[in-house]
């Protein structure tokens, strides 16, 4: 038992530090002129092709799901990706992305209430002080704090506020329907729905020019394996162990490695409050493993 909760932490962990190296592909394919709903789009649709292809050949098992059951994945999909990803994007526009990343992190304030009203998940102690460390840890690591420019309209922090609503809607939707579904099928379903959403809304063919270029097709192909297939998988797997209030706090992971790219690859200056608050992200982790690890102590 506590094996498989190292595990599922590990998993939850390497979910999120493989979203936070998306940045390494997203910079290179803005650079050809490729709009952010337009990566996304290629994001899901190749995921989409490649999870499919692979369950097809390998595990058709994985490929069968009850039809009633269909709403979930259409929601997985289209609200916890899609629908996020346009709430996250327009605040990128109206403010900046480190405004848009802060809010996407109070996605644990919304997971632990609504997992306390729908799945019994405690709110602890605990589970607080990580809530508080991981929200004021990202808004240093970004340096969104202290604050230097003016204050945001009402339209910003409601679609801010929404964005970290529909992220957190992954780990809730996700939890629940892994009761039923192995994470393969959860994983390939969302993000076939999410694709099908997202191509005829994307103005993706519209770059017939840049799609001929070996090199962007690279990219492509990197970040829908590494920060979407795998990553999503490993999310995916491990919150089917571990509450998803907890796996939510966790990917926090994200924010620290996405800092840590900016540093060392891009050659970004770490400043002493970036410093501080990825030791405020990482207290939250370690608040979060320990605390849960004294739980099953206790019930042993």
């Amino acid at each position: 038992m506590r094996m498989n909760q190292w595990i599922a932490y590990s998993l939850v962990i390497t979910g999120a530090a493989l979203w936070g190296i998306v940045g390494l592909f997203v910079q290179y394919l803005n650079g050809y002129g490729l709009s952010s709903w337009d990566v996304v789009t290629v994001r899901l649709s190749l995921s989409s092709i490649i999870l499919v292809s692979l369950l097809a050949i390998f595990s058709r098992g994985y490929l069968k799901i009850r039809l009633r059951d269909l709403p979930y994945f259409i929601a997985l999909g289209v609200v916890s990706i899609a629908i996020f990803n346009w709430f996250y994007f327009q605040v990128m526009e109206l403010a900046s992305l480190s405004v848009a990343v802060v809010f996407v992190y109070s996605s644990p304030v919304f997971a632990t209430i609504i997992s306390y009203f729908f799945f019994r998940e405690p709110i602890t102690v605990a589970k607080l002080i990580a809530i508080v460390l991981t929200i004021f840890g990202s808004a240093l690591a970004i340096e969104f704090i202290p604050l230097t420019e003016s204050t945001l309209s009402m339209q910003t922090i409601l679609f801010g506020l929404l964005a970290g609503l529909f992220c957190a809607t992954y780990s809730l939707l996700g939890k629940d329907i892994s009761r039923y579904y192995h994470p393969f099928t959860i994983t390939c379903y969302a993000m076939v729905c999410g694709s099908l959403f997202l191509i005829p809304t994307s103005q993706i063919w519209q770059h017939h020019e840049v799609l001929m270029n070996p090199d962007v097709w690279v990219h492509m192909i990197g970040i829908s394996i590494f920060s979407t297939v795998i990553a999503y998988l490993c999310y995916t797997i491990g919150l089917a162990y571990i509450e998803s209030s907890r796996a939510t706090i966790l990917s926090s992971t994200e924010i620290v490695i996405a800092v840590l790219v900016g540093v060392l690859v891009f050659k970004e200056n770490l400043t002493m409050w970036q410093f501080v608050g990825i030791l405020f992200v990482l207290a939250s982790l370690a608040i979060t493993v320990f605390s849960f690890r004294n739980i099953i102590r206790t019930k042993q």
